[in-house]
C-alpha cells in the first residue's frame, strides 16, 4: 500500500497545472498591489540583513575590536529602525487600501460570470454555499496573489542573502544550518496531499454551516409558524459538529507536522549555537561576530519557518481555487449583441418537446402554438403540466431538446435565445422586490426612468398608494419587499415591467394577491389602446375573460 492510500488522500478535481493557469489569469489583474508588497517585503530584507551587520559592528567597537564612534552605530541602528517603521506602515497601507479593492474586483468578476452562464432549475451548489465561496474563498485567493507571493520573494531573498553572509563567516555552519531543507522537500509532497484533502472538507463544512443559517433567517417566518425552531437549532448544531470535527482532524495534523518541523529548526539553532560557542571560546569568533551568527542563523531559519507556512497557504489557495473554479464551470449562456425585433411580435412554438431528466419524462411534449403579435393569451394548466417550463423556454432560460421556439414580426424571425430576452418583460410569482428604495426597484427597469416616468407606470400598475407614502418613491423596502403587502410589492413589480416597456409582456400569476377590483382595473390598464403582445399565466378566470386566446397544457 502506497503513502497516498494509506493517508487517503483522494485524486485533486482539477490538475495543478489548471489551477495554476486560473490563478495567474487572476493574478493579471491585481499586479500593482504584488509588485508594490514585493517591493516594501525586498527593502525589509535589505533593511534587516543591514541590522545584522550595524548590531555587529557597535558590538564590536564597544568592545574594542573594531575601531570607530560608537555614537555613530548606534544612530546607524536607529535609522534602520525608522526604516522598519516606514516599510511597516507602507505595507498596512498597501494591505488595507489596495487590498479591499482587489476583493471587491474579484467579487464582481465572478458574480458577472455567474450572471451571465446558463440558468438550470436545479442549481448545483446552494446560495449559502455560493455566498461563502465568494467572500471567504475569493479573500484567500486574493490575499495569496497579492501578499503571500510577494512576501515570499522577500523571504526567500532574506533566506539567501543570510546564507552567504554567513556563508562567508563560515561555511561548515552556513552548510549544517540548511541540511533540514532536503528532508522538507521531500516530506512536503504528502504534507500537501493530505492537508488539501483536509482543508477541503473544512471549506465543505463551513459552507453546510452558512446555506444552514442562511435559510433559516430567509423562512424565519415558517419556521416559527411550524413551531420549529428547535428542529433548525439542531440542524444548525449537527452541521457546526461536522466543521469542528473536520478542524479537529485538520489542526491535529497540523500541529503535529509543526511539532516534527520545529524539532528539527530547534536542532540546528542548538548545533550553531555550540558551534559559535566552541569557536568563540578557542578565540576564533569575537562576541559581535557571535552575535552576528546567531541573528544570520535566526535570519535563515525565519525564513526557513516561513516557507514552511508557505505549504499550508498553498495548498489553502489550491482548496479556494478549485471551489471558485468549480462555480465557473456552468458554460455562459450565448454572448453577444442584443436581437431586438420592432414590435409587434410574436411567440411561436413549433414541435417543442423537453424534459429536465430522461427517466423523469417529458414536461412537455410536441407542443405547437403562435402568441400571435398583439394578441393577449392565457396558460391554463394544473400544477406540474408544464407552464413554468413554457415561461423558461419563451425567456430562452432553457432550449427545447425538439423542436423550435422563435421569435416574429411582420419582416423577420429568429430563433429564441439569450440574445432576443431584450424583447420581454417578465414579471415572476411572487414578491420580487429587492431592499433599497421603491425608486431604486424601479429602475432596474429603467435605470435612467424619470420620476413622472414612474409616476406614470405606477399609476397604470395601480399602485397610486406609493405616492401618498410620506417617503414617496423613496421609501424604504427591506429584503423581499418587507413592510409592504403581498398585493402592493407585485403592483410595485408590474409598474416595473411597465417600465421596461418591450414588445412581450409575460406575467406569471402576477395579479395572484390582488382583490378583484384591483385586478380588474389593472387588466383594463395593461390591455388598454397598446400593441404589445401579452401572455398570462394564470389560474384565474378574470384574467382569462381579458384573453383574446388560451393554451391549456395538459399534464403528461
Amino acid at each position: 500500500m502506497s503513502i497516498k492510500q494509506y493517508l487517503k488522500i483522494p485524486n485533486s478535481k482539477y490538475k495543478a497545472k489548471v489551477i495554476l493557469k486560473w490563478l495567474w489569469q487572476a493574478w493579471r489583474g491585481n499586479q500593482l498591489q504584488a509588485i508594490l508588497n514585493a517591493s516594501i517585503g525586498l527593502l525589509s530584507v535589505g533593511v534587516s540583513l543591514s541590522q545584522v551587520w550595524a548590531v555587529q559592528h557597535a558590538i564590536d567597537v564597544a568592545a574594542g575590536n573594531v575601531k570607530g564612534s560608537l555614537l555613530f552605530a548606534v544612530g546607524f541602528m536607529g535609522i534602520l529602525i525608522l526604516c522598519n517603521f516606514g516599510l511597516d506602515i507602507s505595507a498596512i497601507w498597501v494591505r488595507n487600501i489596495l487590498g479591499i479593492k482587489a476583493q471587491n474586483r474579484m467579487q464582481q468578476r465572478m458574480l458577472d460570470r455567474i450572471l451571465r452562464s446558463e440558468w438550470h432549475g436545479k442549481e448545483l451548489h446552494h446560495s449559502g454555499d455560493v455566498l461563502n465561496r465568494l467572500e471567504i474563498d475569493v479573500e484567500n485567493v486574493v490575499n495569496f496573489l497579492t501578499e503571500t507571493i510577494p512576501n515570499t520573494l522577500s523571504v526567500l531573498a532574506l533566506f539567501i542573502g543570510a546564507f552567504f553572509y554567513l556563508f562567508s563567516m563560515d561555511k561548515i555552519l552556513a552548510l549544517i544550518t540548511i541540511a533540514i531543507i532536503p528532508v522538507f522537500v521531500l516530506l512536503s509532497k504528502i504534507y500537501i496531499g493530505q492537508m488539501r484533502r483536509l482543508t477541503r472538507k473544512v471549506r465543505d463544512s463551513d459552507s453546510k454551516v452558512q446555506s444552514v443559517l442562511q435559510e433559516t433567517i430567509q423562512n424565519r417566518m415558517l419556521i416559527k409558524t411550524l413551531e420549529s425552531d428547535a428542529v433548525m437549532v439542531d440542524k444548525l448544531e449537527n452541521t457546526q459538529s461536522e466543521l469542528r470535527h473536520n478542524v479537529v482532524k485538520r489542526t491535529a495534523f497540523s500541529v503535529f507536522s509543526s511539532l516534527i518541523m520545529n524539532f528539527g529548526f530547534a536542532l540546528g539553532y542548538l548545533v550553531a549555537f555550540l558551534w559559535a560557542a566552541v569557536r568563540m571560546s578557542s578565540h576564533t569568533l569575537t562576541f559581535g561576530g557571535m552575535t552576528a551568527f546567531l541573528q544570520l542563523v535566526n535570519r535563515i531559519q525565519s525564513p526557513a519557518r516561513n516557507l514552511t507556512k508557505l505549504i499550508p497557504a498553498f495548498v489553502s489557495v489550491f482548496t479556494a481555487a478549485e471551489r471558485l473554479m468549480e462555480l465557473e464551470e456552468n458554460p455562459l449562456e450565448e454572448q453577444g449583441d442584443p436581437v431586438e425585433l420592432d414590435a409587434p411580435c410574436g411567440v411561436r412554438f413549433s414541435g417543442v418537446s423537453y424534459a429536465y431528466e430522461a427517466e423523469e419524462g417529458k414536461v412537455i411534449d410536441n407542443l405547437n402554438f403562435d402568441f400571435r403579435p398583439g394578441q393577449c393569451t392565457a396558460v391554463l394548466g394544473e400544477t406540474g403540466a408544464g407552464k413554468t417550463t413554457l415561461v423558461r423556454l419563451i425567456l430562452a432560460l432553457i432550449r427545447p431538446q425538439q423542436g423550435e421556439v422563435g421569435i416574429y414580426n411582420s419582416t423577420r424571425e429568429e430563433t429564441l435565445s439569450p440574445l432576443t430576452r431584450c424583447n420581454f418583460v417578465y414579471v415572476p410569482q411572487g414578491n420580487t422586490l429587492m431592499s433599497g428604495t421603491i425608486r431604486d426597484n424601479l429602475r432596474l427597469g429603467k435605470l435612467d426612468a424619470t420620476d413622472e416616468e414612474m409616476t406614470a407606470a405606477l399609476q397604470q400598475a395601480c399602485a397610486e398608494f406609493v405616492m401618498e407614502l410620506p417617503e414617496g418613491l423613496d421609501t424604504l423596502c427591506t429584503e423581499s419587499g418587507g413592510g409592504l403587502s403581498e398585493g402592493q410589492a407585485q403592483r410595485i413589480a408590474i409598474a416595473r415591467a411597465l417600465l421596461r416597456n418591450r414588445s412581450i409582456m409575460l406575467f406569471d400569476e402576477a395579479t395572484s394577491a390582488l382583490d378583484p377590483d384591483t385586478e380588474k382595473q389593472l387588466l383594463q390598464n395593461i390591455l388598454a389602446g397598446q400593441n404589445k403582445t401579452i401572455i398570462f399565466i394564470t389560474h384565474r378566470p378574470a384574467v382569462v375573460d381579458y384573453c383574446d386566446q388560451t393554451l391549456k397544457i395538459e399534464k403528461i
